[in-house]
Formats: C-alpha cells, sequence, structure tokens
C-alpha cells in the first residue's frame, strides 16, 4: 500500500522496513530464463536455457566466460551482467599480471559482493539487475550464487530465473549423487534439472548452453553439437519419476 512513495530511491526504506529498489532488482532474476549450476568432485558444470532473439535465429547466449579458471551464467539484465563480467575479466587480468597466477575463485566472487553491495544503499545508484551462477575451479570446483541483494552464497548445486524452484526441488532430490558423478553424468543432471522447470513447455528442440570448468579442464563452452548430443542423453537417461 502506498508503495509509489517509497520505491523511488534506493535510500528510503518503507515503514515495513523494505528497500523497493531492491527487491524490484531481484524480481528481475525471476523474470530471466533459467540457469543451472551444479558441481562434482573434479568438474562444476553451468547449464542455461537460451532465448532466440525475435524471429532471427540467433540465439542470446547466457553463459559468460570471465578467465581461462572461471565463467558464469546469468538471469535478469543482459546490459547489467556484462558491466559486472567486464569487471571481473579486469581484475583476473590484473591480477595474473601481478602474482602469474589464476585469481582464487572464492576471494574474487567476496570482492564482487564487496562492489555490488554500495549500490543497494547510496542514493545515486541502483542495484545490479541481474543474478548470477559462477562455476571456477581452483583447487576444487566452486559453485557461488551472487544476488543484486550482494548476498553471496557457495553451492552444491543451485537454479536461478523463471519457474527455477522445479529445478532446485531436482537438485535437492539428487544431492547425494553429484559428488562422485563423472562429467557425463553431472551434465545430465544439469540438463534434467533445467527441464524440470520447464514443465509441458519441454520440447524436443530446446535451446541450451553448456559450460564445463575442472580438473586439468579450462573453463569451455561446448559447441551446438555437443550440446544437441548431452540433450539426447540425458533423455535416455531420464528416469520414470523425473518430469
Amino acid at each position: 500500500m502506498f508503495r509509489n512513495k517509497y520505491d523511488n530511491d534506493v535510500t528510503i526504506w518503507s515503514p515495513q522496513g523494505r528497500l523497493y529498489q531492491v527487491e524490484y532488482a531481484m524480481e528481475a532474476v525471476k523474470q530471466g530464463m533459467v540457469t543451472v549450476g551444479i558441481k562434482s568432485q573434479d568438474y562444476a558444470v553451468l547449464v542455461a536455457l537460451c532465448r532466440a532473439e525475435g524471429h532471427t535465429n540467433d540465439i542470446q547466449r547466457k553463459i559468460m566466460p570471465i578467465d581461462s579458471h572461471l565463467g558464469m551464467s546469468i538471469a535478469g539484465l543482459t546490459a547489467d551482467a556484462k558491466q559486472v563480467c567486464q569487471y571481473l575479466r579486469t581484475e583476473c587480468m590484473s591480477y595474473r599480471h601481478t602474482y602469474e597466477a589464476a585469481y582464487p575463485v572464492s576471494r574474487l566472487v567476496t570482492n564482487l559482493g564487496n562492489k555490488m553491495q554500495p549500490t543497494t544503499q547510496r542514493y545515486d545508484r541502483r542495484p545490479y539487475g541481474v543474478g548470477m551462477l559462477i562455476a571456477g575451479y581452483d583447487l576444487k570446483p566452486h559453485i557461488y550464487q551472487v544476488m543484486p541483494s550482494a548476498n553471496v552464497m557457495n553451492c552444491k548445486a543451485m537454479a536461478i530465473g523463471a519457474r527455477s524452484q522445479s529445478s532446485r526441488t531436482y537438485l535437492e532430490r539428487h544431492l547425494d549423487s553429484f559428488l562422485y558423478s563423472s562429467k557425463d553424468e553431472i551434465i545430465c543432471h544439469g540438463i534434467q534439472a533445467l527441464r524440470s522447470s520447464l514443465g509441458n513447455d519441454c520440447g524436443e528442440n530446446i535451446k541450451i548452453t553448456i559450460a564445463l570448468v575442472g580438473k586439468e579442464q579450462t573453463f569451455m563452452t561446448l559447441s551446438d553439437e555437443e550440446c544437441i548430443k548431452y540433450l539426447n542423453m540425458a533423455q535416455t537417461l531420464a528416469k520414470p519419476d523425473v518430469q
């Protein structure tokens, strides 16, 4: 009630103690295409649903490489995601130039959260309207969730975007089997989790992007042919109780 009195500035708190500008940014994540992040003991995998741009055959990619050992998938405003991605790339390049080593994933994600936090409290900024799943590998695989509220969470598996609750339900149900899964199995689990969010809209011609990073494996986005191969493999291995 009377929300328009309190949602014009990110520094204005409502009587209920809410920051509506931050909530609007979180809502932008829920409107984005679903993306899934999942890890085993050797690999971290990102699977993202692609959206065709208009009536053309161009596909809007939702996975962005950052460095040789990490990348991210997004749900929300692509323009904001590109700005964050550019910041991460610059940080990784500077760290590699200074120390001749890869930027530790946990430290990089923590610094990203610190960069995003002032946008939730300064009157001259607005929160980034994008949620991110960051997959990386240094001494072990990592999956981090970063939200517009600047919350950073270290996850075993996570899904964000439109109707992602069904994907999270699948991930929770099969969580114990992820740790010792092979590369092919962990990718198939990610595809099945993504399919769960589509429900009856899940057809044979869905467009997805898959990326993985892991032990002795630099961050790599799979080709369209490989994605189709894994889509068929996941459909073959699907269990009867998975919708």
